[in-house]
């Protein structure tokens, strides 16, 4: 059962074909990396595009959390094989502190919640 929802940004290197190169990985991306993903207690995982700036929306169910998502991944060598074959296309948001790739975002509105 999905019960938290997560949003992230991050940005790719301005260049077209980098970009497209990107978004051929993300068509069928390595088994390992979805069994991560949803081993980790995520339901659903979307990766949107406008320009060079990513949108990764994530719901995620009551074991999920980010630090143990970040354990986990640091000791899966595929995992880390992918995240550095990622880099080559991604690039830290201007605000972003050394090291940190996706970014949450901050939820500041809910049509549910202005009725």
């Amino acid at each position: 059962m999905i019960t938290q929802k997560y949003c992230l940004a991050l940005d790719l290197n301005e260049d077209s074909s980098l970009i497209t190169e990107y978004k051929k990985y993300h068509e069928k991306i390595w088994p390992e990396i979805t069994e991560s993903i949803v081993n980790s207690g995520i339901e659903n995982l979307d990766i949107y595009c406008v320009g060079n700036r990513l949108f990764m929306i994530i719901e995620a169910n009551e074991t999920f959390t980010f630090e143990k998502k970040e354990k986990n991944d640091a000791n899966n060598p595929v995992v880390q094989k992918w995240e550095e074959l990622m880099w080559k296309y991604q690039k830290a948001l201007p605000w972003a502190k050394e090291g940190e790739k996706w970014m949450l975002m901050e939820k500041i509105f809910d049509v549910h919640e202005n009725r």
